[in-house]
This record gives C-alpha cells, structure tokens and sequence, in this order.
C-alpha cells in the first residue's frame, strides 16, 4: 500500500511525490481544513486489516447494504 498527498487542481487530484502507473486504482480520503484524522495506533491497525479484507475481496456492495437496510423496515 501507498500513502500519498495532493490536492485537487483543475477537477482533479495532482499527487505529490513520484507518479503512480497509469490505471492504479485508489481510495481517497479527504478531511475539512479544519478536521483532522488522528488514529491511535490500535485504529490505525483495525483501517489496515480492513483495507487488506477489501483488497482481498472480503467485502459486500454499497447495492446490498442498501438492500439490507430497506429490508429492515
């Protein structure tokens, strides 16, 4: 995993650093200026393991989320 920094110029996010190859596909996060993120170094562990569960297809769709929460009315 990559962790990069940018901002957006134009409509789109320009990375600072060494490019990235063309199609790689990426998650971003943004705060407000105000807000920052802080984790602790247990949530910190907890955003990893969740993103290698997602990276290794262990998720399910926004879709049956949806289905699931219109299901429990």
């Amino acid at each position: 995993m990559r962790v990069a920094t940018g901002k957006v110029m134009g409509g789109k996010i320009v990375l600072e650093g060494d490019p990235w190859e063309e199609g790689t596909m990426v998650t971003v996060l943004a705060s407000g200026d105000e807000e920052a993120v802080e984790l602790s170094p247990e949530e910190e562990e907890e955003l990893l393991e969740a993103i290698a569960e997602a990276d290794a297809g262990d998720f399910i769709s926004g879709e049956q989320v949806l289905r699931e929460l219109r299901g429990r009315r």
